[in-house]
């Protein structure tokens, strides 16, 4: 960025820039100018200039070129590869912090590209170690500010200066601690997915461009501090499988995870004095926040364990495969933890609908209650199969898919150009383009998914970026110019219809 001072991308962003596609949107191009791009990777344009060939919708060939490297060109605000292990800070877009969930979002499409090019393999180990290194010191908190090595100036959170939280953290590393368990979710998926493609023989890297390794590493990553990271994130999730009361709802079991904030809105702070609202022990792991950043009203939050058991199995394939007693152990834990939390999502969590029949809840409290409703964000009821949690076809899913696209989601929105799944932390009438692309993604209905294509395309305001939500009655009006994750999902969604169905778009 030092050949391209004073380069804001949420001004870039709310002014269309030449030259326009020739369909009939005419999108413009949202790239910022090549000097002003935080990284560049040679796979990654290659693989855009493929994706573009195999497209003839110029309309929707621009949308994916503004998105699928609009984390590349915007949000890599921080990268090293000086020292022994690389580190990378991502940050949100128009927020100047790294989520660990939106910042594994945002490079988890990119991982399958990273075989051509082995600074691209760096930068993602970077956030590895990056996300790594902050788990390991703050297993509960979602966001972060930059670490002081890296130089940038922290960004401060005006709503989190009073918060009080259990554990207690440094509010110069912390940017907010609301924890939410999607997070460790996410870090498990970015650190297995990026094991899976840098193995030898993995579909992500050419084995000659990376060196040896013994069994018990990873390339690039700093398995130490890495095994630190993920021990206590076990530690956490292991505790809050723990119910609320006992001995006869006579004493407390000890909260390890408490968030109170003063507020003017209630999704801003927790239930029961910082514990949330109480539960019994089913097997899940309860939540104090989703993914929405909003709090839970019931702590099961069923797509967020949903997702949690996938990438625990998955943890547990690794380190299974990276040998070694301590290895062996997380194996073991990770295993214990996603066999109980799928048998608690199958006993607590299905439920009858009265109109659409056997249905996952939203999020349930091990009593009987439960909320029906899904939110746009991912994870989602709508994007368990995305997940990995169950095949498209399952009739509970199935019926639960119906549930999610209709009158009987409260969130759910139609206009008369963009439909779809909003969000409590928009408010009402408001779409989420990450919703639209997760109903394609998750579809296998051709004439579906182009139309959700079409859609994505013709609802950004005229600007060929993704936002946070767009209003149903007039989709010129958004949230977040700048929001780099949902950019990701569309670019996804696109290039998974590419492949899926050559000549659809």
């Amino acid at each position: 960025m030092a050949s391209c001072p004073g380069f804001n991308f949420n001004e870039w962003a709310v002014v269309p820039h030449a030259p326009a596609s020739t369909g009939p949107l005419q999108l413009p191009s949202m790239r910022p100018p090549v000097g002003c791009r935080t990284f560049t990777s040679a796979a990654v344009e290659q693989a855009l200039e493929a994706a573009s060939r195999a497209i003839s919708d110029p309309d929707i060939r621009q949308l994916l070129v503004n998105t699928l490297p609009n984390t590349l060109d915007t949000a890599v605000a921080w990268h090293s590869s000086s020292g022994p292990w690389p580190y990378t800070f991502v940050i949100t877009g128009d927020i100047n912090a790294q989520w660990t969930r939106d910042s594994a979002n945002q490079l988890l499409p990119l991982v399958r590209y990273m075989g051509r090019d082995v600074a691209l393999q760096r930068l993602i180990a970077g956030l590895v170690n990056m996300q790594a290194e902050q788990i390991a010191e703050y297993p509960f908190a979602n966001a972060y500010k930059p670490p002081p090595r890296s130089g940038l100036v922290p960004a401060e959170n005006s709503w989190a200066a009073h918060d009080r939280v259990e554990p207690p953290f440094d509010r110069q590393r912390v940017f907010e601690a609301k924890f939410e368990i999607d997070s460790l979710a996410a870090f498990f998926k970015l650190s297995t997915a990026y094991w899976r493609a840098a193995r030898p023989g993995g579909s992500g890297t050419d084995p000659a461009q990376v060196p040896f390794v013994a069994a018990a590493q990873v390339p690039f990553v700093d398995t130490g501090t890495w095994c630190r990271a993920v021990g206590g994130a076990l530690d956490v999730l292991e505790q809050l499988q723990r119910p609320t009361l006992v001995d006869g709802n006579s004493r407390l079991t000890n909260a390890t995870v408490t968030f109170l904030r003063e507020a003017s809105r209630a999704s801003e702070t927790s239930f029961g004095g910082g514990r949330g609202n109480p539960v019994r022990e089913t097997g899940m792991v309860r939540s104090l926040f989703r993914p929405s950043d909003d709090a839970v009203m019931l702590p099961f939050f069923v797509p967020g364990n949903a997702m949690l058991a996938v990438e625990l199995e998955r943890l547990a394939d690794m380190a299974q495969a990276l040998g070694g007693s301590g290895f062996a152990s997380v194996a073991a834990r990770a295993l214990r933890l996603a066999r109980a939390i799928r048998a608690g999502i199958s006993e607590h969590a299905i439920v009858d609908h009265p109109r659409h029949g056997r249905v996952y809840a939203f999020e349930v409290d091990g009593y009987g209650g439960r909320v029906m409703m899904d939110d746009a964000n991912v994870p989602s009821l709508l994007a368990l199969p995305y997940l990995g949690f169950v095949d498209a076809g399952d009739p509970v899913y199935q019926n639960t898919r119906r549930m999610v696209l209709s009158e009987d989601n409260p969130w759910h929105f139609a206009g008369s150009r963009i439909q779809g799944v909003g969000s409590p932390h928009t408010g009402f009438l408001r779409v989420w383009p990450m919703a639209v692309a997760v109903r394609a993604i998750t579809s296998s209905d051709p004439a579906e998914i182009r139309a959700a294509v079409q859609m994505l395309a013709g609802t950004t305001a005229g600007l060929g970026l993704m936002h946070e939500s767009v209003s149903a009655a007039d989709p010129a009006v958004f949230t977040r110019p700048w929001f780099a994750w949902c950019n990701g999902v569309a670019a996804e969604l696109i290039i998974d219809t590419v492949s899926r169905f050559p000549g659809l778009l």
